[in-house]
């Protein structure tokens, strides 16, 4: 396994999804539907879409002694992903989440997080030599906070840049916004760690840098079709949206995620790397499942070059004073 250097701390879970033509009511039972495992968690759906990519992947994490979690990391395994840091743990079973899915897309969803929640920092410590050799390390918050909090502070202890998908959204301390290198939230995401209601570019450049004020470095809000708002101390760009047909939009945040990561890591400009990004995410999108649509370089590649977007990247809306 070639070093690493990308490495995601977060969450390895499986989606048990069945799709119905209607969601059943409180005591009902609705037959017929289409069942289908899919390996997920946010973290494990970026690693991969990083490594996708060409670059050396590790993922820190915790999965249950089960079935489940042989079959994430067999899976992870299958896509080059180092997980010598992936605790196997005997005492909890590992997480899981109950999909139903209607005709329509609409869904009902339960998770038990399982081996997710006992996700320590005494897992990161294990981790240390290969974060020390690190250039990026991707996060998200579906681990505790607390082992948010020590694998930002030992990954800036040791000179690697720090990127934090804060989903699902949850307040977060100054202390902690101060030392991530880039912060990636989607509307909801920003909304609710700015306070401002972002729902379209001007409110997301609203919202972004009451975030930079907050203490986070960096911020690429996310925009779905519109694209991706970049802001930093300088100045602020908008990369607009890329046109697709998309067929499912499940783990596009995390296809962007792991994108910006590799750029990144392999020496991008932030908005390089984020229009990579955006176009992995949108890329995403026209496959089915999240793992499963992450794109390779090559059709990433291929697909930024036939839409004329291989060089074309977003110009400054308002340049910082």
């Amino acid at each position: 396994m070639d070093m690493a250097e990308v490495v995601v701390v977060g969450s390895l879970h499986v989606d048990l999804m069945v799709k119905l033509d209607r969601i059943p009511m409180r005591g009902e039972t609705v037959i017929g539907g289409f069942f289908k495992i899919s390996p997920g968690g946010k973290g494990a759906n970026q690693a991969v879409a990083a490594s996708r990519l060409g670059i050396g992947v590790a993922m820190v994490g915790r999965v249950g002694a089960d079935i489940f979690g042989e079959m994430l990391l067999e899976r992870l395994g299958a896509e080059n992903v180092d997980t010598g840091h992936v605790v196997r743990d005997p005492t909890v079973h590992t997480g899981v989440a109950l999909i139903m899915v209607d005709k329509r897309g609409g869904n009902l969803i339960a998770v038990s997080s399982g081996a997710d929640e006992r996700c320590s920092p005494s897992d990161v410590d294990a981790a240390l030599d290969t974060i020390s050799q690190a250039k990026a390390v991707l996060l998200q918050l579906e681990i505790p906070q607390p082992t948010v909090e020590h694998a930002i502070n030992s990954a800036k202890r040791m000179g690697s840049l720090v990127i934090l998908n804060p989903a699902p959204a949850r307040a977060l301390p100054k202390r902690l916004l101060e030392k991530v290198d880039i912060l990636v939230p989607n509307t909801l995401e920003a909304s609710f760690l700015s306070g401002v209601r972002v729902h379209d570019v001007p409110s997301a450049v609203r919202a972004g840098r009451r975030l930079l004020a907050m203490g986070a470095k960096n911020v690429l809000v996310t925009l779905g079709r519109r694209g991706v708002v970049a802001l930093t101390e300088r100045e602020t760009i908008h990369l607009r949206g890329v046109r697709v047909r998309a067929v499912d939009t499940t783990g596009a945040g995390d296809a962007f995620c792991g994108a910006l990561a590799y750029g990144l890591a392999r020496g991008m400009r932030l908005h390089e790397a984020a229009e990579l990004a955006n176009n992995a995410a949108a890329l995403s999108t026209t496959k089915l499942g999240a793992q499963e649509a992450m794109p390779t370089l090559e059709e990433l590649h291929h697909f930024m070059t036939s839409n004329g977007r291989a060089r074309r990247l977003g110009k400054p809306l308002i340049p910082h004073s």
